[in-house]
């Protein structure tokens, strides 16, 4: 079957897919009842009233910023970092216990700590989107450098690299695809993040729509807050996988 086939063949089963889906939401709403589940023209309903408002893209905008804030400091610590312990073996020892520790932390428990060190601004909802990615970069960039094949740094020695090249032209490049596969699990885990520190700290952002809705009892805007950041996380996540693809076929370039 050709390419363009499979691909239409593809986002032909994903869309009957998601009509049943909705389907099945408005049959089973009709016999549920609104209060616990409503239907689910409503709940597009509602939430195109939040778009033509205005409060949904202001709300977007409020977590995506929260959110990539938060990422694009996992991504350049997660990596720094996980590059510079699989050079440096005797710290990578002493410290990795430590990191599968936190990595093994669920985050929410250090919300209070959080709170009593920043107070409830901007930087305490980016330092907990942080601490929710930075771990899955920061592992798989560690294990993607250790793999790191010995040949390769005995063949640039050869050829007299220092150490800076041997990071720019070797260990970089070998371990970019597994740094991506920590990229895409962090995006994941930030929206977590995202949402959390929008509900423990200082309501904003979708987590703010979803926590006002719940309040008033609007259950057609609570499920459209929790759809739109369903929405983001799949975009998100596809984008992630996408590169996460790219860079996986690099890999297998370089083997």
């Amino acid at each position: 079957m050709p390419a363009s086939n499979a691909a239409a063949a593809r986002a032909m089963t994903y869309v009957a897919s998601l009509a049943l889906g909705a389907v099945a939401w408005e049959a089973a709403a009709s016999r549920i009842g609104p209060a616990f589940l409503p239907r689910f023209t409503t709940t597009m309903a509602r939430i195109y009233e939040y778009m033509l408002s205005g409060v949904l893209l202001d709300a977007l905008l409020s977590s995506l910023s929260l959110f990539f804030t938060g990422l694009a400091f996992a991504i350049v610590i997660g990596i720094g970092v996980g590059l510079l312990l699989a050079r440096m073996r005797r710290l990578r020892i002493a410290l990795e216990s430590y990191i599968m520790v936190l990595y093994a932390t669920p985050m929410v428990a250090l919300i209070p700590f959080i709170l009593s060190m920043f107070g409830y601004g901007f930087t305490a909802k980016s330092l907990t989107v942080f601490l929710f990615a930075v771990f899955p970069i920061l592992y798989t960039t560690i294990e993607g450098a250790r793999s790191l094949k010995p040949e390769l740094l005995e063949v640039a020695r050869s050829f007299r690299s220092s150490e800076w090249e041997i990071w720019r032209d070797v260990l970089v490049p070998y371990t970019l695809p597994f740094a991506m596969t920590g990229i895409r699990l962090a995006i994941g885990r930030g929206l977590v993040g995202m949402v959390a520190a929008e509900f423990f700290l200082s309501g904003s952002g979708l987590g703010l729509l979803i926590f006002r809705s719940g309040q008033d009892f609007d259950i057609p805007g609570l499920y459209g807050g929790i759809i739109v950041i369903t929405i983001v996380g799949v975009v998100l996540m596809g984008i992630g996988r996408a590169l996460e693809n790219h860079f996986a076929a690099w890999r297998g370039l370089q083997r």
